[in-house]
């Protein structure tokens, strides 16, 4: 016996690749392993438990297959390929996501398949719901949001909305991701499991959420219909509209599903019921179909059944791990609390020594201000003080000064009386002289009435006496000398001689009468240069004293005193007296 016939022979294997929702693994399988071996390796890998959601799709001419746990890998319509590719995905779906998915796994591959087929399209989502499932997807992957970490464009790179949404409206991608990051802001403090199961609860109420959709036809002659087969039941849609379906068969009312060949049989549990008859054309078709109804028909008994020790464990686990995870998180978050809380009593305090050394060197500062006005302070007290004495002696010697004003106002009034009296005596003084001057002026207009009419009285006596004359000088003349002859001589002789016996023949009252207007006028002048004598003295007081009082005043006011009110004379007086001076003056 050889050596090599002692080695034990190697199982023959095949390559196999399974993608996940979030990651690839590659697996080398033996030729013998049926559906189940490779399935449950997968799940072992990623430490699911709650299998009988999931399967492994593969795709063969155009159309989708799900490996069965029953028969041997490669004995079933899988590619050729090496490796042989699959798609761990959710085969069926919970009616309530939150009662139903235990593992946090199992929330996780859902969220993500879920996400996908929004965005890929297959499940219609309004554009307020996608912003919504958005913002909870964004919590989920980046946590709470902090302004100052997640700057504007900190979503550029992601894939949240369906290209519908976005093509529906005429919105930059920066207007879009302020919508999101507006609802982002307020899922503070969800954890991530927490974010994927409120996207989940969000989505199962989406009218395609959960349905697989084939095509069918009632007859083999009508119209093409949709069949739809979710986890409540079998709904019948037009091909236009897969929303609303016109026909639903609830899992409750089923009593029976059957098929040959190309056609189903939908037999309700009510008998009263039609039997609603449809075909489809592909056999592989059909056989998917009829997994889809076993499958979820199960599943919708299971939920109704007490749960067995299996899963009461796993959602006990669940619940401690849960539980656990939000004691972690609360711890974590009030370590985060305290931490950011002893960061901003950290900033605080940083804040407060900054302002406490800015107080302190604007005290220094401050303190050498004060220090320097003080300095300064003691030098204006020091000059004040000396001024304060210079003004002290200027006080003195301004109360003296106006001591001694009052005493020279006090002259002044009383010097101002006298030559107020005098005034008034000048004024009485003129005021009889202007009475005598009237009067003279009359007696003057009666002797000049009387010198007139003397002058008359003369005129009549020079003629008569020329009458007289022209009848005796030619005798008297023949008498003692002989006519002389003519000439001027002659002429001059007898212009003379009328002079001669005038004097002779004056009137004795004429005479009185020129002697005493002669006195009269020498007395009137006297007077008169007595009466201008006083007036200049007069003058020359007023003169005096109103420079005098100038002077004063003038004194007065160089002290800073106020200067005194100047009374004048009686104004009226003054320009009487003015009037009287120009009138002697004038005479």
């Amino acid at each position: 016996m050889s050596i090599l016939g002692l080695k034990k022979k190697q199982p023959k294997t095949f390559k196999v690749k399974v993608i996940t929702m979030d990651a690839e693994m590659e697996f080398s399988c033996e030729v013998k392993w049926k559906g189940k071996d490779l399935f449950d390796l997968v799940c072992r890998t990623i430490g699911l438990r709650e299998t009988w959601f999931f399967g492994l799709r593969y795709t063969v001419k155009d159309t989708h297959a799900w490996l069965k746990h029953e028969k041997q890998v490669l004995d079933q319509e899988v590619p050729k390929d090496s490796p042989i590719t699959f798609h761990f995905l959710a085969k069926f779906f919970p009616e309530k996501v939150e009662e139903e998915l235990v593992q946090e796994i199992t929330q996780h591959l859902f969220f993500l398949q879920v996400k996908k087929q929004i965005l890929d399209e297959e499940i219609f989502c309004s554009p307020e719901a996608s912003v919504l499932l958005a913002s909870y997807a964004v919590q989920a992957k980046y946590g709470d949001y902090d302004p100052n970490f997640h700057k504007p464009g900190f979503l550029s790179q992601d894939e949240l909305l369906p290209k519908r949404v976005l093509m529906q409206y005429q919105m930059t991608p920066e207007m879009w991701e302020e919508k999101i990051t507006a609802w982002y802001a307020e899922h503070r403090n969800i954890a991530r499991d927490e974010a994927e199961m409120e996207y989940l609860k969000i989505a199962q109420d989406l009218d395609m959420y959960g349905v697989s959709y084939f095509s069918i036809t009632q007859n083999k002659r009508d119209k093409e219909l949709l069949l739809g087969v979710d986890a409540q039941g079998l709904h019948i849609y037009s091909p236009s509209s897969k929303l609303n379906p016109n026909k639903s068969f609830p899992w409750s009312g089923i009593r029976n599903i059957s098929y040959s060949e190309k056609e189903f049989t939908i037999k309700p549990l009510d008998k009263k019921k039609d039997v609603f008859k449809f075909y489809s054309s592909q056999l592989r078709v059909n056989k998917l179909i009829l997994q889809l109804c076993i499958g979820n028909h199960d599943l919708f008994m299971r939920r109704r059944k007490v749960d067995s020790i299996e899963v009461q464990q796993m959602k006990a686990q669940a619940k401690e791990e849960k539980a656990r995870k939000k004691m972690e998180r609360q711890i974590l978050a009030r370590e985060k609390q305290m931490r950011e809380d002893a960061e901003r009593a950290k900033e605080e305090m940083e804040r407060r020594l900054f302002q406490l050394q800015d107080e302190a060197r604007m005290a220094n500062e401050a303190l050498l201000r004060s220090e320097e006005t003080a300095d300064l302070l003691a030098e204006k007290a020091q000059i004040a003080e000396e001024e304060a004495k210079l003004l002290a002696h200027k006080a003195a010697e301004a109360e003296q000064e106006r001591q001694r004003l009052e005493v020279t106002a006090l002259k002044t009034k009383e010097e101002h009386r006298l030559m107020e009296q005098k005034m008034r005596e000048a004024e009485q003084l003129a005021v009889k002289l202007v009475e005598q001057s009237e009067r003279r002026s009359k007696e003057a207009d009666h002797l000049k009435q009387d010198l007139n009419e003397a002058k008359d009285a003369e005129r009549r006596a020079k003629q008569k006496l020329l009458e007289i004359t022209k009848t005796t000088y030619p005798l008297i003349a023949a008498y003692s000398n002989p006519p002389p002859p003519p000439g001027p001589e002659n002429v001059d002789m007898q212009m003379e001689m009328p002079t001669t016996h005038r004097l002779d023949f004056k009137d004795p009252d004429m005479k009185r009468l020129s002697m005493e207007i002669e006195r009269e006028r020498l007395e009137y002048m006297e007077k008169s240069k007595h009466l201008q004598d006083q007036l200049k003295e007069l003058k020359s007081e007023i003169e005096s004293l109103k420079l005098e009082e100038q002077q004063q005043s003038g004194t007065y006011n160089l002290r800073g005193y106020p200067e005194p009110p100047y009374v004048a004379p009686h104004s009226n007086r003054n320009s009487a007296y003015m009037a009287q001076m120009a009138f002697f003056e004038e005479v």
